[in-house]
């Protein structure tokens, strides 16, 4: 029941901010898309490709998507408010700390998403394209390009915000020796994600994604060591075997 009443209440808060923030994109997406030609150009320079189209809308939707990616990253301190401000109201967490989760987790974003673009991207396009050869050339096209970058960089910024989520768990009852104990499953998990969301099968690519993954999921126990957010907390989960504190 307790469950239903927090799910409810998250969607209440969603609903008080969702049409604001969905009409704030959309206007941001229409103004960007002025300059989505320019934020093309500079994705094909950076990662030193030529782009072609095979449709007559596909420049036109490239360009759109773009622009909502642009919109969606600009407008992500307002997103992660949004969301922390549901998840945050029926677990008492509002005020200085709400502020804090909305500033790491925009933090985190902004670091996976950097960090995919300047670095795993540009390594891992290399080493695809080094297949070609004298009779195998490729021809990319604009839209498959665009979905390609806007995925990767969004995967990054998405699986970076990893130590918050596990300082949210704690807060709300997930003791630390939760994720002590089963780091060798998160160490498969991340191995995992490394393997389907890097672009390359290779180790390198793979180490590039899952090594600072498995940094920031110790990080994440660390800081809820330093600030002992699991300790005197009715309800906290606790794995047999351990006494939670």
């Amino acid at each position: 029941m307790e469950i239903h009443q927090n799910i409810a209440i998250f969607l209440t808060e969603l609903r008080r901010s969702v049409r604001s923030l969905g009409l704030s994109i959309i206007a941001l997406t229409v103004a960007l898309f002025f300059l989505s030609n320019n934020l093309l150009l500079a994705m094909q320079d950076h990662l030193n490709e030529k782009l072609y189209f095979f449709s007559v809308a596909g420049p036109f939707l490239a360009h759109v998507k773009v622009a909502f990616f642009g919109a969606l990253f600009l407008l992500m301190p307002w997103i992660m408010y949004v969301v922390w401000k549901g998840l945050g109201r029926p677990f008492g967490v509002t005020g200085r700390t709400l502020f804090w989760f909305v500033l790491a987790t925009c933090f985190l974003f902004y670091a996976g998403t950097l960090f995919c673009y300047l670095l795993t991207l540009p390594y891992g396009i290399s080493f695809l394209l080094s297949y070609q050869s004298k009779d195998l050339r490729p021809v990319i096209s604009v839209s498959r390009f665009v979905n390609f970058v806007i995925i990767f960089i969004l995967a990054f910024g998405v699986i970076f915000e990893l130590p918050v989520f596990m300082v949210f768990s704690a807060r709300v009852g997930v003791s630390r020796k939760v994720f002590e104990k089963n780091r060798r499953y998160a160490v498969l998990i991340i191995a995992i994600l490394a393997a389907v969301l890097t672009p390359t099968p290779d180790i390198f690519n793979m180490a590039l994604m899952g090594c600072p993954l498995y940094l920031l999921y110790e990080t994440g126990i660390m800081v809820i060591l330093i600030f002992k957010l699991d300790q005197k907390r009715p309800g906290t989960t606790e794995v047999s075997g351990y006494k939670d504190g």
